[in-house]
């Protein structure tokens, strides 16, 4: 169709000015002049006009009696094309790059003016030719969704990917994924992949590699230099560093949360600094000094299943105590409790979580505060609550504690086995202290 998506006044306005999708069009509406390429539309409402701005934006303009339309140049119907992929050149570091979806993989769906998962791993790799100086690249689509929908499956299909390429002794892995929830599956990496031989990265993105702002190309960029070049073994998640494009940082996978809805720099290290930095001008900057060592001669140990039957359970004043009563009738085998302060839920809980400990499920300790660790060793109600049978689980994020009950019930049924698993630090999620001045 060569008006795509348009119906009823607005069709009848494009049409009398001879306008097909993908024309250079000006519209004038009270007084304000719009120029851009005519996108196609959904089907939705009948009153607007989709135009692509010069600056690379999208608009919609409703039409009214003084809205004037005007063809001022032929185009072509928008596509994306790849361009081919570069040449490979010999004796660089091999990484391989997992596409799961997310805007890093995104582009603007023009059905609707939303973004979508659309670009595979080797569409990444084209669009961003200066990856064939840093890496022999070797691309895969595994799925191509949102973070939103992941889900621990997903995390076990992710893990089993990464251990295949692991077996073809590649210098890195990078792992192109939502941001939404890319700190639940760096957690689950953590505990799925052991004895890990090289860096195992996951990448994001804030904004589309259609928009100006993006952050996709900068992100991927430092995420296949440190895969290629870092000196640590570990899973870790690349982002922007600051709002500029100066440098990207990495966290460790298990110390990592999004902090805010859309700032580039949205991903934050808790409780713990940040395993390193890539500079602007490539080098790789270790800002932990406790990391385990690359060593490709190491052979990585697969642990990927989880369990779902595990809740987090984030109190509040007037929390319903009887959620806690619903998981125990539902066979959940643990809870999570996100508390307040050192560690606490009201008093009138207590008799519910007595009844999950008391019914076989594990209950334990966070704090919704992030920064700083549970000790519930300082007032009453934690007392008490230590008493009940709640375990504390020092600085650990609500967030990782969750992913690591859920994998921790993937390895055993017995309560005492995953209590052993909770409280035993695998992949940094607990540390040994927490400096006074780590949050200021």
């Amino acid at each position: 169709m060569k008006l795509e998506g348009y119906r009823g006044l607005a069709r009848n306005a494009l049409e009398k000015a001879g306008v097909d999708v993908g024309d250079l069009v000006r519209i004038k509406r009270e007084g304000e002049v719009y120029e851009g390429i005519l996108m196609p539309r959904a089907g939705g409402d009948r009153r607007h006009i989709v135009v692509k701005l010069a600056s690379g934006y999208c608009i919609g303009i409703r039409l009214s009696p003084d809205v004037k339309v005007e063809k001022i140049g032929a185009g072509a119907k928008p596509a994306f094309k790849a361009p081919p992929l570069p040449e490979k050149k010999p004796g660089l570091p091999k990484v391989s790059i997992i596409s799961t979806g997310g805007t890093i993989a995104a582009r603007v769906e023009y059905r609707t003016g939303a973004v979508h998962p659309a670009l595979s791993a080797s569409d990444l790799y084209a669009v961003v030719p200066e990856l064939a100086d840093l890496a022999e690249v070797d691309a895969e689509i595994l799925f191509s969704i949102f973070s939103e929908n992941m889900t621990p499956a997903y995390w076990k299909s992710i893990a089993g990917s990464i251990y295949r390429h692991l077996e073809r002794k590649v210098d890195g892995v990078v792992v192109a994924h939502g941001t939404d929830t890319m700190a639940y599956t760096a957690a689950a990496l953590s505990f799925a992949l052991q004895n890990l031989p090289v860096p195992i990265i996951l990448v994001g993105a804030q904004r589309s590699s259609d928009r100006p702002s993006s952050d996709a190309a900068v992100n991927l960029v430092g995420a296949v230099r440190a895969a290629a070049r870092a000196p640590f073994a570990e899973v870790g998640l690349v982002m922007h560093d600051s709002t500029s494009d100066e440098a990207v940082i990495i966290h460790r996978g298990t110390k990592v949360r999004k902090c805010h809805t859309s700032r580039r720099d949205t991903f934050k290290s808790i409780n713990a600094p940040p395993l390193a930095k890539v500079e602007a001008d490539g080098r790789v900057v270790m800002l932990a000094a406790d990391y385990r060592i690359r060593d490709r001669s190491r052979k990585p140990v697969l642990k990927p299943d989880f369990n779902g039957r595990v809740a987090l359970v984030k109190f509040y004043p007037g929390f319903d105590s009887s959620i806690i009563d619903w998981y125990v009738e539902q066979g959940y085998c643990g809870i999570v409790l996100e508390g307040t302060g050192l560690g606490h839920v009201g008093q009138y809980c207590f008799g519910s979580v007595k009844r999950a400990i008391d019914e076989g499920l594990l209950v334990c300790m966070t704090s919704q505060c992030l920064w700083g660790r549970v000790n519930m060793k300082v007032y009453d109600t934690g007392r008490d609550l230590l008493a009940l049978g709640v375990i504390p689980l020092e600085d650990m994020l609500p967030e990782t504690a969750l992913v690591k009950m859920m994998w921790a019930f993937g390895q055993t049924k017995d309560r005492d086995r995953a209590k052993e698993i909770m409280l035993t630090n695998i992949a940094g999620e607990i540390s040994a202290r927490t400096e006074a001045d780590e949050f200021f």
